[in-house]
């Protein structure tokens, strides 16, 4: 069970869940999440929703997303973060190791659901999560910047 969520934790619980062997749309990474934020008090989950928000919001820049969908910017950003610590820091030093993500239509829609699916198990209620930084496309205003 976890007991804290920082920007650490976090990544250390996406590399803990990181399954082995191919996962094309982090089905299996989101499944594995959801199991063990469901185990964790409310208060990991959410945790867990803001880290995850904070780290696409820092992905939401022009640089990565200019020619692409506000639907596919956003699930391309959550294949980036469902690759790993290391993946999305080398993208946020060079935008350039976003290129094989949007190109080849990297997706990792399901990681978006993971706290929610965790919450409505741990409560049994629906979540309106909101968080402190908004995950959709184009919400990092500084980033959009000209």
């Amino acid at each position: 069970m976890l007991t804290a969520m920082n920007e650490d934790t976090f990544w250390q619980l996406i590399d803990a869940c990181t399954p082995t062997g191919p996962d094309p749309d982090s089905e299996r990474l989101a499944a594995a999440l959801t199991e063990h934020l469901a185990r964790s008090p409310v208060y990991v989950v959410t945790g867990f929703a803001e880290q995850l928000s904070w780290a696409l919001y820092r992905l939401d820049r022009r640089e990565l997303g200019q020619g692409l969908s506000g639907d596919s910017f956003l699930y391309t950003r959550c294949a980036v973060v469902a690759a790993g610590r290391e993946v999305f820091e080398g993208v946020l030093r060079d935008p350039s190791a976003f290129a094989p993500f949007a190109t080849d239509l990297i997706w990792a829609e399901s990681l978006l659901y993971a706290p929610d699916h965790a919450y409505e198990r741990i409560t049994g209620e629906e979540w309106h999560r909101a968080t402190r930084y908004s995950y959709e496309s184009y919400a990092n205003t500084k980033g959009w910047a000209a």
